[in-house]
């Protein structure tokens, strides 16, 4: 069952464990849409383990405002803890997984290509242990901002 792969930050040295090259990447994932499956897809293809870090409800309303986010953190780790791409999802509640990254020691830290390298949060953990962070690029018009406009447009 997908809900097997959601857990919290007591299962990470466990997670630390697995034989495997660990890949992280994080975000708010409101509404999942193609643009998130395609990036979680190449973050996998990056190693063996995939590890997401989904930002609270909490963490998304003070980042996106009031309106935000759209689905639950519950229901968000769901439909992310489904997709065959992902192995593991952790919820944090800071304005950054700094402390995740530091926590999980990851061989990969990835974002999409809106985040240039050296502004990815976490990316002096990864490469201080010799480990790559990477920018994918961005898939062009797919974004939960867009979805929320046409949304909007179709009232």
């Amino acid at each position: 069952m997908s809900t097997s792969k959601i857990t919290d930050w007591s299962h990470i040295p466990a997670i630390r464990q697995v034989e495997g090259k660990l890949v992280f990447t994080n975000g708010c994932f409101d509404i999942l849409h193609a643009g998130h499956v395609l990036y979680l897809e190449q973050a996998k293809a990056l190693g063996d383990i995939l590890i997401v870090g989904l930002n609270s409800d909490a963490s998304v309303k003070r980042l996106k405002g009031e309106s935000r986010p759209v689905n639950s953190q519950q229901n968000r780790s769901i439909v992310l803890a489904a997709l065959a791409a992902v192995d593991y999802v952790i919820v944090f509640d800071e304005e950054t997984p700094y402390e995740l990254i530091k926590a999980i020691q990851p061989d990969v830290l990835v974002k999409g290509g809106d985040w240039s390298e050296d502004s990815i949060v976490g990316a002096d953990i990864v490469k201080a242990k010799g480990g790559e962070v990477i920018s994918l690029p961005f898939w062009e018009g797919l974004s939960t901002t867009n979805i929320l406009k046409a949304m909007d447009k179709s009232k």
